[in-house]
């Protein structure tokens, strides 16, 4: 495949099946470093930046097709299949390649996101809690930020403190923004592909219509967020439908990031898993 669209990976562990983690929207793979320090006891763990994220490369449009071409594009290059690990966006590329690509994968592990198409405004229930969807308004938050008045990190925290009230949200967004040289030659910027996200949005939320009747037969463990709105009992059907060897596990009091929010939770969850998978 063309190198210059060779998505950036990270791998820690010497030995054992590998497992591949992708991270979800405004993410990088580094955001799953807690986690895979726990699993490399026993495995070789890769963490992915997607396009227009973390090290990887920008491109002109956003599509699940295409992310899923990229990471299968790094999969096949390991010779072995792999247990793949998505959240959120990353979660829908994971079951999009799981759907094309089934000889790449051991097992597949979806995280806070169903196959279907998420609403563009407002929530999935009638619930006033309910976790809306603010990734709109976080993009113009992160665009409107002064990069060149910037002192410190922690001025960049202020600047969004008030779209993203959550500080974990917050630090997660952060980690995108990153600080290159010193003095008066060093400058803030955005890891993160931001004018394509925004004119993009609409596209993540839909779900890619899968080849016909293609299926993922493998295991798949269904982790989502007891407090989150993004697996729904009414997206059980479609599920089952296209990955009919699904187990779901509600994880209590987490919302959508189920590894940031119950790491301990989440790590022992996929470990017991990948026992039974590499088992």
């Amino acid at each position: 495949m063309d190198d210059d669209l060779r998505l950036h990976a990270r791998t820690l562990g010497e030995s054992g099946p590998r497992v591949v983690f992708v991270h979800g929207l405004f993410g990088q793979g580094k955001n799953w470093t807690t986690i895979a320090k726990g699993l490399t006891d026993r495995h070789r763990v890769t963490l992915l930046d997607l396009p227009n994220h973390g090290h990887s490369p920008w491109t002109d449009r956003i599509d699940y097709v295409d992310m899923a071409e990229l990471v299968a594009a790094e999969l096949a290059s390991y010779g072995e299949p792999v247990t793949l690990v998505g959240h959120s966006m990353g979660g829908k590329v994971a079951m999009t390649l799981a759907l094309r690509r089934p000889e790449l994968l051991r097992a597949l592990v979806v995280v806070d996101i169903a196959p279907v198409e998420y609403p563009l405004q407002g929530g999935r229930t009638d619930d006033e809690d309910e976790e809306a969807s603010p990734f709109g308004a976080f993009i113009a938050a992160m665009k409107a930020m002064d990069l060149g008045a910037l002192e410190t990190r922690d001025d960049a925290d202020a600047a969004l403190r008030t779209a993203v009230p959550s500080r974990m949200v917050r630090g997660f967004l952060l980690q995108s923004l990153v600080r290159e040289g010193l003095g008066a030659d060093g400058g803030w910027r955005w890891r993160l592909n931001l004018d394509l996200l925004e004119r993009d949005l609409g596209e993540l939320r839909g779900f890619p219509d899968p080849p016909s009747g293609a299926t993922f037969d493998g295991p798949v463990l269904w982790i989502a967020g007891a407090n989150s709105h993004y697996v729904l009992p009414q997206d059980r059907e479609r599920m089952d439908e296209l990955f009919p060897a699904t187990r779901l596990v509600r994880v209590k009091n987490a919302g959508h990031w189920v590894h940031s929010e119950q790491p301990e939770v989440f790590l022992e969850t996929l470990r017991l898993f990948l026992d039974a998978v590499d088992g």
